[in-house]
């Protein structure tokens, strides 16, 4: 699988390392970034992590392959509608959020009869890190990408996308928007906001240096996503609020079943808990291992 022309736009560590990826593949001819700021694009620029910086819209979709939207979700919009006026040939626009439903949506209401070339995607790879200096060609290696595909898509296209992720070193998946959506509100939008929550509690805290100054290795690493994007997990919170708030009242309940076991000094009750999901822990470790 080769790229002549692709288009990143939101040249950061999403972005930017599927650009290195491909590049260390030698799977992509051209890689042309769009980005809100010219310092950043040329940041990309001095790392190699893209050829040039397009000067326009319509200079960077012409003649692309395929244009990647790796910006946070509420950019998606404007971006698609950005995008539309110079579509043509077999250009295919695919995206990188971490939220399928929404950019269904917008790909409806932009892109009208060219909705077609929307082929939704999200890589599930990151870091606490962002920015196109966090960018590695390996972060994909062995890890899952999602694609939602539309109805409207063609089988060729969504081949070609699922081609760009295999190329890159990672697995791809299948899924509707809205089992996307209700997945990762589960397994990684609901994580992120209790990271997020617990430093708050802590900041709010009149002691709160007394406990950051003890906080050891569980704390470190059950809190190393809130040091996330915040922009990035504000958009997607807001995307995604309905399936996100399912998950936190079903969290809620169990938060409540657990206090309630503390509050009686249940230790029988708490133990059988922790020994069911502590072993269920450690299955899905042993999954992930293989």
């Amino acid at each position: 699988m080769r790229v002549n022309k692709l288009v990143i736009c939101g040249v950061g560590l999403i972005g930017g390392s599927l650009a290195r990826a491909l590049k260390a593949a030698g799977a992509v001819k051209e890689v042309v970034g769009v980005g809100r700021t010219q310092t950043s694009l040329a940041r990309a620029c001095e790392l190699g992590v893209i050829d040039r910086a397009a000067v326009s819209m319509a200079d960077a979709v012409a003649g692309a392959d395929i244009v990647l939207l790796a910006a946070p979700v509420a950019q998606t919009p404007a971006l698609l509608a950005a995008i539309r006026p110079h579509l043509g040939g077999t250009t295919i626009v695919t995206d990188a959020g971490s939220t399928k439903s929404d950019a269904v949506a917008a790909a409806r209401a932009a892109l009208g009869d060219e909705a077609w070339r929307f082929v939704p995607g999200h890589p599930i790879a990151g870091a606490e890190l962002s920015g196109v200096d966090a960018a590695k060609a390996d972060l994909y290696r062995d890890r899952r990408v999602v694609l939602c595909p539309q109805p409207g898509n063609r089988g060729d296209d969504v081949a070609r996308v699922r081609a760009m992720w295999e190329a890159a070193g990672a697995r791809v998946s299948e899924m509707t928007p809205t089992q996307h959506d209700h997945v990762f509100a589960s397994v990684s939008h609901l994580p992120h906001v209790l990271s997020y929550a617990l430093i708050a509690q802590i900041l709010d805290a009149p002691d709160a240096a007394l406990k950051f100054g003890f906080a050891g290795g569980g704390f470190r690493d059950f809190t190393r996503i809130a040091a996330s994007n915040p922009e990035m997990w504000r958009d997607i919170c807001v995307a995604n609020r309905d399936a996100l708030l399912a998950e936190l009242d079903g969290y809620l309940a169990t938060l409540g079943s657990l206090r309630q076991l503390i509050d009686a000094g249940d230790g029988a009750g708490l133990e059988a808990v922790f020994a069911r999901t502590s072993q269920a822990r450690t299955d899905w470790a042993k999954q992930q291992e293989k």
